[in-house]
């Protein structure tokens, strides 16, 4: 099954670290806690799943169930921002390391079948993918299909935005979340519902939200889960990051798909906070929530 979005981004128990991540309004980290994770068949025992093959559930998908289970704090280390192509694609190609990094090792416990995406960097004003021919624009920063990532320099809007990298972070790890979705078989799910309703009833508009800011939540794991850990990712750009998401969402842009710039906001913060994936269960969410 082809899936596009684009932004407007075994019986095993392992012990790992994971922290809260950090409210930009207060100088101080939450430390880090050790929690005992459950994974493997454990996971998926209640789905009658398969260990390596994708399981086809909404909220309550096996990765959504453990209320303690988050990504690993560790160090990311990005090249410094510039923006221009070159820089770009050195800094995104960085992230993507990051991300399977941090996403692999969480779906690897849960014996889905990891996989890093295809990354790509069109120049051009138009780009091919299994999804269609796709107009960049600055509504297409970044978009996903199908195990591959698409990230056009012209849609940045870094005219708009200069050298924010928590900006271009959030946004790229917001696409990467589509992939996560993918991998664990949730993004299979959700489309199969879609259409089943229809793609523009307000049913899969819903869903649509549902899926876009489950994204939005993983975006913000991500950063809450590097950011003050010896790496790149310092406070001042977790901080605009933050303070970024309030720009972005159907307020924005005039859409029914991606949620609120509020819910936008709502979800990437409450992932950035936390750093809990049950939390960013957005299909058990009410629907005043992904409205």
């Amino acid at each position: 099954m082809l899936s596009a979005v684009a932004v407007l981004l075994a019986g095993l128990v392992v012990f790992i670290a994971i922290g809260n991540g950090p409210d930009p309004s207060s100088p101080t980290v939450a430390a880090p806690t050790t929690t005992a994770v459950s994974g493997g068949n454990a996971a998926g025992a209640a789905t009658g799943s398969v260990d390596g093959e994708k399981i086809l559930e909404l909220a309550n998908h096996p990765i959504l169930r453990n209320p303690d289970d988050g990504l690993q704090n560790f160090a990311c280390e990005l090249p410094e921002w510039h923006s221009d192509q070159a820089s770009a694609e050195a800094f995104f190609t960085a992230a993507d390391q990051c991300l399977n990094e941090a996403w692999g090792q969480f779906l690897e416990r849960y014996n889905l079948p990891f996989t890093p995406p295809n990354l790509h960097f069109p120049t051009g004003t138009h780009f091919t993918t299994a999804c269609g021919t796709i107009a960049v624009s600055v509504a297409t920063a970044a978009y996903y299909c199908d195990d591959n990532l698409y990230v056009p320099f012209r849609g940045l809007q870094t005219d708009q935005y200069g050298d924010n990298p928590g900006v271009y972070l959030a946004l790229f790890a917001h696409e990467y979340g589509h992939h996560v979705q993918e991998v664990a078989g949730i993004m299979d799910a959700v489309w199969q519902q879609i259409y089943a309703v229809g793609q523009n009833t307000p049913a899969g508009l819903e869903l649509s939200r549902r899926k876009e800011l489950q994204a939005q939540c993983f975006s913000g794991m991500f950063l809450g889960a590097v950011v003050d850990r010896g790496g790149s990712v310092t406070r001042d750009m977790y901080a605009k990051a933050w303070r970024d998401q309030d720009t972005r969402g159907d307020n924005t842009s005039g859409s029914a798909d991606h949620g609120t710039n509020a819910h936008y906001a709502q979800w990437w913060r409450t992932g950035a906070q936390f750093n809990r994936i049950a939390k960013c269960n957005t299909f058990a969410a009410p629907a005043s929530e992904v409205s």
